[in-house]
């Protein structure tokens, strides 16, 4: 076990958009003057919007340099052998205070050829909506580049599209090619592979201040879509002192746990570095020699492959999302 790593937080970056609400303030108890925050980066590896850390002696580091010193030690063996310094998951948190465009991400082979960086595949975790929220993924049934083009042209889109009522705790799988868009009244939080490759296919005709509709990106989305992807939320029990998987794919696991009381992690089992993000509840997560950091509603922790093994105490029920990524 490494003597020197711990527990690492790292400073959210808060992005202001027009459809951006309160909720990452009131809910997530994100610090912000910013009246209209729609999404918290909690650890990024994105050019230009590299997380900081700011706990523990590698505070005022980024992600990019602390990968460069420990290497493995942070991100684990198999990790670092394939993705090197960068760092290949992006956490966050977001606030659809309207409605967000409908969208589609590339896969990997056709967000390299044309743009040089990674796909998206992603989910979704839902913390908070309101009594009507609802969210895009997938078509209403197996459709074609013809039928889609077409109703494209008409207005007619969303009628293609399968809206899904959400409550808190719905999940969502969504892989690169699923057509998607969150609806207004949705907090979430999004696990993604590092990409910030997006296909906008339609805004509802929205116009801006100075009465311009933002630009669409019809011809690159064509080829993106998967047309048979037909989604629904992820199936699952939850119960109190309980794990369970929502999802899993070569880029991710992530698992829900719900407990009270305390639990012990064995990192090392997995060879990669482990990410918790809180959304419900509180937590004290003990390493090393009887150190402690705290982990509360809102806040994202990354513990380095190279501890061996942490324990998490709640007191009261606490609710982790748990990421990893698994071995090939």
């Amino acid at each position: 076990m490494s003597t020197l790593l711990y527990p690492l937080k790292f400073t959210p970056i808060l992005k202001e958009k027009i459809w951006g609400g309160n909720k990452l303030k009131s809910v997530l108890n994100k610090s912000s003057s910013k009246d209209k925050l729609g999404e918290s980066w909690e650890i990024s590896g994105i050019e230009g919007d590299v997380s900081v850390v700011k706990n523990g002696f590698l505070a005022g580091n980024t992600l990019d340099e602390v990968i460069e010193i420990y290497m493995s030690e942070i991100v684990g063996e198999p990790v670092f052998n394939k993705f090197n310094k960068e760092f290949p998951l992006l956490f966050k948190f977001i606030d659809a205070n309207q409605d967000l465009s409908i969208q589609v991400h590339p896969n990997d082979e056709l967000s390299k050829e044309r743009h040089n960086a990674y796909g998206k595949t992603e989910m979704w975790y839902i913390i908070d909506t309101e009594p009507e929220s609802q969210l895009i993924s997938g078509f209403t049934k197996k459709t074609n580049k013809e039928e889609y083009l077409k109703s494209l042209k008409e207005g007619t889109l969303t009628s293609l599209l399968k809206a899904h009522d959400v409550k808190p705790g719905y999940t969502f799988f969504i892989p690169a090619g699923d057509v998607h868009a969150i609806g207004a009244g949705v907090l979430l939080a999004e696990i993604q592979q590092t990409s910030d490759v997006t296909y906008r296919i339609y805004d509802y005709d929205r116009k801006d201040a100075e009465g311009n509709t933002r630009e669409l990106h019809t011809e690159l989305a064509v080829d993106a879509i998967d047309y048979e992807r037909t989604n629904e939320k992820v199936s699952y029990t939850e119960k109190l002192d309980s794990q369970t998987v929502l999802a899993t794919c070569p880029y991710f696991t992530t698992n829900l746990l719900h407990f009270k009381g305390q639990i012990e992690k064995d990192v090392y089992i997995l060879n990669s570095f482990v990410v918790y993000m809180c959304v419900e509840g509180n937590a004290v997560i003990k390493y090393g020699d009887e150190e402690t950091e705290t982990i509360t509603k809102g806040e994202t922790v990354l513990i380095p492959a190279g501890l061996d093994a942490i324990n998490i105490h709640a007191s009261e029920e606490v609710k982790l999302l748990e990421v990893y990524i698994k071995e090939e």
